[in-house]
C-alpha cells in the first residue's frame, strides 16, 4: 500500500564574507530538515548539500582508485576460500513483489506463461508462505533477515508513537542535528542530521559479505537508509521522495472544481492569461531558516492551442510537452541558502488545454546523479547509475497509484509511466546480471504490486469500482499483460544462465479482492472501546477528537489494534497483566467472526493475539492484536489514517481494487526455482538460509527459516540435463 502523504539548473549564491570558513565547512557537513510526521505533504527531511555529495565522491573515487589493486588481490584470495563450499557460484533472486500463484497457475495453465511453466517442470513452482500480517515491508524484511516480524521490529508501514498516538514511518527515522547556531535568518547546524535504519537483525548478504561474496542488491524494499556490506546496494520502498513524504504528486489546474484535496498529492488553482499560465513548483522544505517553509521555484507555462502543446520554462530550463506525453525526466535545483541546492528530478504531463488547462508533475524524486540522501550503498553507486543510464526513479514506492485513485492520471498515462520506470529498472537489473559472474544478485520489482493493486477490478464485475464501459481498450487483459511482461524477464534471465548459477523467482504475498472496507475504529467507538471528546460525534485524521483518558483502544495501520495501555500509551487506562489479558480476548472472541450486516458474509476471519505468534526482543513494538479480514475485505481507508465515524463497513470504491492486508493463509506469495527443492511447505523466512546454505555458509543459530534444499542437497539437478556433484568444492558433472 501506498502510504498517504497522506526534477534544470538555477544560479547558486556563493557564500558572503559574513560567513567564516568554520561556519562554511558545518554547512557542508550537512542541512537538517524538521523531524515532523511522515505523513502528509509538509513534512520535513534531512539532506545534504550537492557541494558535499561531489565533495565525498571525488574523495571516495580518488581513494578507490588508488586502492583498486590492493582491493582486487583481497577480493580474490577471500573469493577462493569463500567458494570452497559452495554448490553454486551464483544466485539470481527475482522479486515480483505480489505476484499471486493462483493467476500465476491460471495464466500458466492457459500457456500464456512459458518460461514460469518451465521453472515449474523442470524445478520447483509453489506457494511461498507470507508473514503475519500480510504486509510487504514486514514480509520483505523477513526475506531479508529469515525472521519472523519481533526479530527485525518491521510490524506495518507505520508504527505508532505512544507519546502522541501519532504515525511514524516503520522503518527509517530522519531527524535534525541536536544544536544550530543563528546566523541572520539562517541556524546553521552543528553536526550531522540523523538518518536511521529501524529494521533489525541482519540482512543475509550482509552475512555473505562477511565471508567473502559479493552481493549487488536492487531496489529491495526496507533498505532506506543503506547499510555498509561488502557489495552494491540500491535502496527501495520506503526510500522517501524530496518533500520527505512517502510520494507526493503536483496537479495544476484553472477549474475550480477540480480543486478538492487529492489524497496523495496537491493541488493548485491556476490562472491563464491569454496563452499564459504562471505559478511555481512546491519544493521541500528549508529547515536552514529560523522559521522553515517551503522552497517555491517559479514555473511559466505557455500555451499552444493549435499543437496541442506548452513550453514550461522552470528552474533556468526550457523543454515543450505535448498533451498526453511524459516528458523525460527533467533535472530541478532548488536554492536552500548561500551556495546551497537540493537536487530533484520529476516528470510533467499535460492532461489538457482547454477547455481548462491542467497539468500533472510526478512526486519529486532524490536525483540520484547528485543525491540529497544516502539512497545507495556505496554512496557512488547511485550516481554511478545514473551516468550510465541517465536519470531514473528513485522513490521508493514510485508507481503514483494515488494520482490514478484520485482521478488525476488517465489509466492509461498510469500505466505507460509504471512501464517506463520498470524499463530502467530492468536495465539497472541486466547490468547488475552482466557484472555479476559471482556471488548474488538480488531485484525486487514493484511493478506486480501497484498494477494488480490498481486494475483487479477489471477481472471482478462484482467489485463497486468495476466499470463496464472501460476507459482501456481491454481492461481485462491488463493482467494477463502484467504476468506476461515478468514471464519474458525470466526468459532472459533463463537463457543468461549457465550450470553453476541457481534461480529463484518469488513473491512476497498474493492479491485478493478489496471489495469493502471495516473502520475498526468506528466499530471500536460504537461499542464503547474507544471514547470521543465530549460534544464530538466524530473523529477527523489521527484521532483528533478522540478522549484517551477514557479510550481503552485504537487501531492504527493496516492490520493492527493497541490497546491504551497504562504505562506504555502517554494516556494509558488499560491495567497490564490481567485486565489487559481479558481486554485481549474480549475483543478476539467479538470481532473473529465479524459479519458484514449488509452482504450477510464474514469480514474478518480472525484475531491473532501477537503474543502468541511473536517470540522475538521487539514483540512489544507490535500490535496487541493482528486483524486478519476474510477475502473482499481490507481496513477501510479512514481506519488507516485513524478517522472515527458510525460507517463501520462500506463499499471500495476506488481504483486501488484489490490487497492483501487480510488474513495471511488466503495470500501466499509464489515461488519458482531452477532448483529442485524438497517438498514441504516453503516460508518467505526461507530464503535466506537457503542462498547461506547454497553458498556453504554456516547458517546463524537466530533464524526461524529452514534451508529448502533436499536432504540429498548436495546433488542439484540443473536445468540443462546436467546434475551437478558437489564434493569438497569440486564439480562432477554427469551427462544424463
Amino acid at each position: 500500500m501506498k502510504a498517504r502523504s497522506g526534477e534544470n539548473s538555477c544560479p547558486t549564491r556563493r557564500p558572503g564574507s559574513v560567513l567564516n570558513y568554520r561556519i562554511f565547512f558545518l554547512l557542508l557537513l550537512g542541512l537538517a530538515g524538521s523531524a515532523g510526521a511522515y505523513i502528509g505533504p509538509g513534512a520535513g527531511f534531512a539532506f545534504l548539500s550537492s557541494f558535499l555529495v561531489f565533495f565525498l565522491t571525488f574523495f571516495l573515487a580518488f581513494f578507490s582508485f588508488l586502492s583498486w589493486p590492493f582491493r582486487l588481490l583481497l577480493r580474490l584470495l577471500r573469493g577462493q576460500k569463500a567458494y570452497r563450499n559452495s554448490r553454486v557460484e551464483r544466485v539470481i533472486i527475482l522479486g515480483f513483489d505480489g505476484m499471486d500463484p493462483v493467476l500465476a497457475e491460471k495464466f500458466m495453465a492457459e500457456g500464456k506463461l512459458p518460461n514460469l511453466s518451465r521453472l515449474k517442470k523442470e524445478g520447483t513452482f509453489r506457494p511461498l508462505q507470507t508473514t503475519t500480517p500480510a504486509i510487504s515491508p514486514v514480509a520483505w524484511s523477513s526475506f531479508m533477515t529469515g525472521c519472523e516480524p519481533s526479530k527485525h521490529n518491521i510490524f506495518d508501514f507505520l508504527s505508532r508513537n505512544p507519546k502522541n498516538y501519532l504515525p511514524d514511518l516503520s522503518s527509517a527515522r530522519i531527524g535534525p542535528p541536536r544544536r544550530f547556531i543563528p546566523l541572520g535568518r539562517y541556524r546553521i547546524p552543528l553536526g550531522r542530521p540523523e538518518i536511521k535504519l529501524l529494521r533489525k537483525s541482519q540482512p543475509f548478504w550482509k552475512i555473505l559479505g562477511q565471508q567473502g561474496i559479493f552481493s549487488t542488491v536492487l531496489r529491495v524494499p526496507i533498505t532506506f537508509p543503506p547499510e555498509k556490506f561488502a557489495g552494491h546496494l540500491l535502496s527501495g520502498m520506503c526510500l522517501p521522495d524530496l518533500k520527505g513524504s512517502q510520494g507526493t504528486f503536483l496537479f495544476y489546474t484553472s477549474n475550480p472544481q477540480r480543486l478538492e484535496k487529492k489524497e496523495g498529492g496537491e493541488s493548485q488553482l491556476v490562472t491563464v492569461e491569454g496563452h499564459l499560465v504562471k505559478t511555481y513548483l512546491v519544493g521541500p522544505e528549508n529547515s536552514l531558516l529560523k522559521k522553515p517553509e517551503e522552497i517555491r521555484l517559479p514555473m511559466t507555462i505557455k500555451l499552444d492551442y493549435e499543437r496541442d502543446s506548452a513550453l514550461v520554462e522552470v528552474s533556468g530550463q526550457r523543454f515543450e510537452l505535448r498533451k498526453g506525453v511524459f516528458s523525460p525526466w527533467i533535472k530541478l535545483s532548488f536554492p536552500a541558502g548561500p551556495g546551497m541546492k537540493i537536487k530533484g528530478i520529476a516528470r510533467f504531463y499535460l492532461l489538457s488545454l482547454k477547455p481548462h488547462f491542467e497539468l500533472y508533475v510526478t512526486p519529486l524524486n532524490i536525483d540520484p546523479e547528485k543525491p540529497a540522501l544516502p539512497i545507495s550503498h556505496p554512496f557512488i553507486y547511485a550516481p554511478y547509475l545514473a551516468r550510465l543510464f541517465g536519470s531514473y526513479v528513485t522513490l521508493g514506492e514510485a508507481n503514483d497509484t494515488w494520482a490514478l485513485n484520485e482521478g488525476v492520471l488517465p489509466e492509461k498515462a498510469f500505466l505507460e509511466l509504471a512501464y517506463s520506470f520498470h524499463e530502467d529498472w530492468e536495465k539497472i537489473f541486466f547490468n547488475g546480471l552482466k557484472k555479476t559472474r559471482r556471488g548474488l544478485l538480488a531485484c525486487v520489482f514493484e511493478t506486480t504490486d501497484s498494477i494488480q493493486h490498481m486494475f483487479w477490478r477489471y477481472l471482478d464485475k462484482s467489485h463497486p469500482a468495476y466499470q463496464p464501459t472501460a476507459r482501456l481498450e481491454d481492461g481485462s487483459r491488463v493482467l494477463e499483460e502484467l504476468y506476461q511482461k515478468m514471464d519474458t524477464l525470466v526468459g532472459r534471465v533463463l537463457n543468461s544462465l549457465d550450470d553453476k548459477s541457481c534461480l529463484f523467482v518469488m513473491s512476497d504475498h498474493g492479491f485478493k479482492a478489496f471489495r469493502r472496507g471495516v473502520n475498526l475504529n468506528s466499530w471500536l467507538y460504537l461499542n464503547g472501546y474507544l471514547h470521543l471528546k465530549e460534544g464530538a460525534s466524530e473523529s477527523e485524521e489521527w484521532f483528533r477528537q478522540v478522549d484517551w483518558s477514557r479510550t481503552k483502544a485504537y487501531a492504527l495501520g493496516l492490520a493492527g489494534i493497541y490497546l491504551n495501555l497504562r504505562g506504555r500509551e502517554a494516556q494509558g487506562i488499560v491495567e497490564p497483566g490481567e485486565e489487559s489479558r481479558r481486554l485481549k480476548q474480549e475483543l478476539i472472541d467479538k470481532l473473529s467472526g465479524l459479519k458484514d450486516p449488509e452482504k450477510g458474509s464474514v469480514a474478518i476471519n480472525r484475531l491473532i493475539d501477537s503474543e502468541k505468534i511473536y517470540h522475538g526482543p521487539y514483540r512489544d513494538n507490535a500490535p496487541d492484536l493482528i486483524v486478519a479480514y476474510n477475502q473482499g475485505y481490507r481496513a477501510s481507508w479512514d481506519s488507516v489514517v485513524g478517522k472515527v465515524n458510525r460507517t463501520v463497513i462500506e463499499d471500495n470504491r476506488k481504483a486501488w481494487s484489490a490487497d492483501h492486508c487480510l488474513d495471511p493463509a488466503l495470500v501466499p506469495g509464489v515461488l519458482f526455482s531452477n532448483l529442485k527443492l524438497d517438498g514441504r511447505e516453503a516460508s518467505i523466512m526461507d530464503i535466506a538460509p537457503t542462498v547461506l546454505q547454497l553458498f556453504g555458509v554456516p547458517l546463524p543459530a537466530y533464524l526461524d527459516g529452514r534451508s529448502l534444499l533436499p536432504e540429498d542437497s548436495g546433488k542439484i539437478k540443473k536445468e540443462n540435463g546436467e546434475s551437478v556433484q558437489k564434493k569438497a568444492g569440486t564439480d562432477v558433472r554427469k551427462k544424463k
